[in-house]
């Protein structure tokens, strides 16, 4: 997941001057302490987490990171914050590197209401002696977007055709190893990316090589690859469901497979604290319960397309806003997916490495 993709140094800057702003002069010099959150681009909306604002009158300091590779090398450096939003892929990663603080699941007032389906993830929310670790917050897909002005829906019924030489040049995937690897998986026919071989990950490999040919810029921003589609730059697309649901929102001439016959591939994300963080632990909990709230559910799948992890949250969303997004039916849903679970290490770095071989052209 990845999640809404990196920002720009200018629309950082404005970010950091509009939440200054926001706040009176004296409360930003007497929080030294305020609580710091290191997410990506677009989760400082205050709709997600409106229960933390209430009670403390204040919004959190985001600082923000644009993939995982990225956030955990700054903090492996020194980097400060109270809480990180990376995905499943990553978690085990993170922990192993001494970089997170166990949970305390008796302070985190939705820890028993997340979806089943989540909650039973693998080496996800706990290890194997029952620490906690990670708190889910959204889930979603990587799937196939395409314009229907210039695209026959039979020529994106298989993951193949990012590799079919019809659509060179016109093919947009992100910039992210954990999402293209769920492409390849799939194309493969791998499921379990965590059982992969070393025959399957050259397969998969190969299968990206294809796929670069086709590539006319690899995304980094939700931003960047609406805008490529709006404009007719980029004709078929993997993304996210916020890039469909942006540009169907502006009326653009789009639609997603959700099901080609290969599957798609889900992920999820959500929140884990970090050693030696300044902020008040109570603080800490209050934002955890506030994203993961039941009311927060209704506006991340209608606004942003993402399923929330709360499930008495989902269960009172409009059914009309769950089909049309998608999550009708939870479990179906998810049947023919690939969940980006946490991966070995070792094999995720060999991922990173081999995926910037690729970009480059070899």
């Amino acid at each position: 997941m990845t999640s809404f993709g990196s920002r720009s140094f200018p629309a950082l800057l404005v970010s950091a001057l509009s939440l200054i702003l926001a706040q009176p002069l004296a409360t930003v010099a007497a929080r030294a302490d305020n609580l710091t959150v290191f997410d990506w681009a677009g989760y400082e909306d205050p709709a997600f987490h409106p229960a933390y604002t209430k009670e403390h009158g204040t919004e959190p300091t985001f600082s923000y990171f644009g993939d995982e590779e990225e956030a955990f090398q700054k903090l492996r450096s020194g980097f400060k914050a109270d809480l990180a939003h990376p995905c499943s892929q990553s978690v085990n990663k993170w922990r192993d590197a001494g970089l997170l603080e166990p949970l305390d699941t008796k302070k985190l007032k939705n820890w028993n209401d997340i979806l089943p389906g989540i909650a039973k993830m693998p080496n996800l929310m706990t290890s194997a002696d029952g620490t906690a670790w990670f708190l889910p917050f959204e889930w979603g897909n990587s799937l196939m977007i395409y314009r229907t002005d210039t695209v026959k829906p039979e020529d994106v019924a298989s993951l193949q055709a990012f590799a079919d030489p019809k659509f060179k040049d016109r093919v947009s995937i992100g910039d992210n190893v954990d999402d293209a690897y769920a492409l390849a998986s799939l194309a493969i026919g791998l499921k379990d990316w965590t059982k992969m071989t070393d025959a399957q990950f050259k397969q998969a490999s190969d299968f990206l090589r294809a796929v670069h040919k086709n590539v006319r810029v690899y995304w980094t921003e939700n931003t960047d690859l609406s805008q490529a589609m709006a404009s007719g730059e980029v004709d078929l697309a993997w993304g996210w469901n916020e890039t469909a649901t942006t540009l169907a929102k502006d009326s653009q001439p789009v639609a997603t497979n959700p099901n080609p016959k290969e599957g798609h591939s889900t992920w999820v994300c959500g929140y884990v604290r970090l050693k030696n963080g300044a902020a008040p632990e109570g603080e800490v909990y209050d934002f955890l319960n506030a994203v993961t709230d039941p009311g927060v559910s209704a506006y991340l799948v209608e606004s942003w397309g993402y399923g929330h992890s709360n499930a008495k949250g989902m269960a009172e969303v409009d059914p009309a806003i769950l089909k049309a997004k998608g999550y009708a039916d939870v479990s179906s849903f998810t049947a023919n997916t690939l969940f980006q679970s946490p991966l070995p290490t070792e094999l995720r770095q060999k991922m990173i490495a081999e995926f910037e071989k690729i970009k480059a052209g070899f």
